[in-house]
């Protein structure tokens, strides 16, 4: 099949008038996710000589991230993206300058943590803006293929990011590579909220509306969050341990070289599913990539030079992809009316506190047992989210008001 035959499921999404220019924007939003979390760690070890500091610093502002995410989400759902993406970058853009200054001036490390905290809660998550954006644009047939996509988009930066993060941190000055995130997160959310024709609708606040948070907290969304914040761990946890393993290695540029790698292989993983006719539903396909997910993290064991990593890097990465896009998908299709944002919300932030106990436990763990035997951390979460999501399949399966899952956009049945 030709290339262009292959391809257009994707092509045809930007068919719709304004979805090329949110899309770019929202990608280039995305920056800081990759940046800001390792560029903490390379910045605070320079100045710290602890990878247990540097893991906690960068793990406060991943939790940080984690909490306000559904907060900035409710509030665009009610008021629009563009209105609140402007007041959220503004402070974002002050937190996170006054961040690198403290911590290059040495000041007392709890004002590290208080701005790192700042920093993160002033960011929300823009994959989720676009994901809303996407959804409120096409049919169900096509949102799966919009989601890959996106999955795809974010693997792009993972493999972007770490790479320039580490070169401009470790050959030019630390605080460069954490201010360059920032910098991309910046520009982005600020052209993405100049983009007010392609807003989701508003949802007015509602007088009970206490009721209605609590609705969005389904079962489903529960369970996907869970699974997500033991495979944030594994996010968190690489992140950590790779930089340390490189630098016993005497490579530490080399780190952001090997992170790319793990999204070099969901990159390939995201084009090819959301392509494929699928069979099953979209339960059955979330937790099928949550085992896969677990079985393939187990390959971390046998870590013991960077060339090993870099091809067990590479093969697990095959698997991140596909469970980060059928839950999505899933949490997408039972979402309530008038929490889409918010309910998407919650999936990253399942991830990104994951990504806390990651970097806080990784962190740990290098400082402890050295970093090859750290690798432990990132596989044992993994193996546990692929158990979750297998322990909860009755659940997902037993949902009383169920909605019809969406029908592959290739043609593949979801029955």
């Amino acid at each position: 099949m030709a290339p262009r035959t292959l391809l257009g499921p994707y092509r045809q999404l930007f068919t719709v008038p304004g979805s090329a220019s949110f899309s770019f924007a929202g990608w280039l939003g995305r920056f800081p996710a990759p940046m800001l979390g390792l560029g903490s760690v390379l910045l605070v070890e320079a100045e710290s000589d602890s990878y247990g500091l540097a893991g906690a610093v960068a793990g406060t502002l991943a939790l940080a991230f984690a909490i306000a995410g559904p907060v900035w989400a409710r509030a665009m759902d009610r008021r629009g993206q563009g209105t609140i993406l402007r007041l959220a970058m503004a402070s974002f853009l002050l937190t996170g300058t006054s961040f690198v200054a403290v911590v290059a001036a040495g000041t007392p490390r709890w004002t590290w943590f208080l701005l790192a905290a700042a920093t993160g809660f002033s960011s929300p998550n823009i994959g989720s803006l676009v994901r809303a954006r996407w959804s409120a644009l096409l049919d169900p047939q096509r949102r799966q293929t919009a989601f890959a996509f996106e999955a795809v988009a974010d693997e792009v930066v993972f493999v972007l990011g770490p790479p320039l993060v580490t070169l401009l941190a470790t050959l030019v000055a630390p605080p460069v590579g954490f201010l360059t995130g920032l910098g991309l997160g910046l520009v982005g959310a600020l052209w993405l909220a100049a983009q007010r024709g392609t807003e989701p609708p508003l949802h007015g606040a509602d007088p009970s509306a206490p009721q209605r948070r609590r609705s969005v907290l389904t079962p489903t969304l529960l369970v996907v969050v869970v699974t997500y914040l033991a495979v944030g761990t594994v996010f968190g946890g690489l992140d950590v341990v790779v930089v340390g393993f490189a630098d016993e290695q005497g490579a530490q540029p080399f780190a952001g070289l090997a992170l790319a790698v793990f999204a070099l292989g969901s990159l390939v993983a995201g084009l090819v599913y959301g392509l494929a006719r699928l069979p099953g539903t979209l339960t059955t396909r979330f937790v099928a990539t949550a085992v896969a997910f677990g079985v393939a993290a187990q390959l971390l064991w046998g870590v013991g030079s960077l060339a090993v990593l870099v091809g067990a890097g590479f093969l697990a990465g095959l698997t991140i992809a596909p469970v980060l896009v059928s839950g999505t998908a899933l949490v997408e299709s039972r979402a309530v009316r008038g929490g889409l944002t918010e309910s998407l919300a919650w999936t990253i932030t399942g991830l990104t506190v994951g990504v806390t106990v990651g970097s806080a436990l990784a962190g740990a763990a290098v400082d402890a047992w050295g970093a090859e035997a750290a690798f432990a951390v990132p596989a044992l979460a993994g193996g546990l989210a692929g158990l979750l999501a297998l322990a909860c399949a009755g659940l997902l399966r037993a949902q009383p008001n169920d909605v019809p899952e969406a029908a592959d956009p290739v043609g593949g049945s979801t029955a």
